[in-house]
């Protein structure tokens, strides 16, 4: 099975593939609008990958910024994004720590399933990361702006779990001062093959062994949100 920095490298379209069955209740948007109403926004995606996020958001913003390392990734997310309508985009390859913004010029931030490879990617320097996170959030939003991250809480389960390998991320957005909830993002497919296909490419062959015994094609997913005003 191939790495997570593989698969964000070499393996976009099969990537987006799965995520593309990703959030059958449309909860993702309905948690941002809940904590930021969109209208009138000049909105960040960053760490946007093929634009799960930037896709959701763009129409109701009034202009959307994409930024990722990957270039294959943005790539899907350019192609999205330009089969959108009316909407003000645009999807560019950037460091997040060195975002080619000028100081206090977004009202949103949006991250997710990003903020964590800083601690798994970085298990020696990774607060010093997450840290540098921070002060450049501070550095391109408005006052009164807020950032918004999402990160994983458990897939395959249907109630959340605080992940072994996210103990560490997950206090230090309590010390940040971040407020938190949860939703569920569930995976549906169009059958139980193509489950049992796209799940483990990504999630491995324990994850396709769960979706087999219950002959299903919905995966559960629980999602966390974390927020915080600047």
């Amino acid at each position: 099975m191939a790495t997570e920095q593989e698969i964000y490298a070499d393996y976009a379209r099969q990537y987006e593939a799965l995520i593309s069955h990703e959030d059958r209740q449309g909860n993702i948007l309905n948690a941002i609008q809940d904590i930021a109403p969109l209208e009138g926004k000049m909105a960040l995606d960053v760490g946007a990958g093929t634009g799960r996020l930037a896709v959701r958001l763009a129409p109701d913003v009034r202009a959307l910024l994409a930024f990722d390392l990957s270039t294959s990734m943005l790539e899907i997310a350019h192609e999205k994004l330009s089969r959108l309508e009316h909407v003000h985009w645009l999807a560019a390859a950037a460091d997040y720590r060195r975002l080619p913004l000028l100081p206090h010029s977004a009202d949103l931030i949006v991250s997710g399933w990003s903020v964590s490879y800083v601690a798994v990617w970085n298990p020696e320097g990774w607060r010093v990361q997450a840290e540098s996170r921070l002060t450049e959030a501070s550095r391109v939003l408005r006052f009164g702006g807020i950032a918004i991250l999402l990160e994983s809480l458990g897939t395959g389960v249907e109630s959340p779990r605080r992940l072994p390998h996210l103990e560490r991320l997950y206090d230090w957005l309590d010390e940040q001062g971040f407020s938190k909830k949860w939703i569920r993002t569930d995976y549906e497919f169009e059958s139980a093959q193509l489950a049992d296909r796209l799940t483990g490419f990504f999630f491995g062959a324990e994850m396709k062994q769960q979706l087999r015994r219950g002959r299903t094609a919905i995966l559960p997913e629980c999602t966390g949100v974390w927020w915080r005003q600047f």
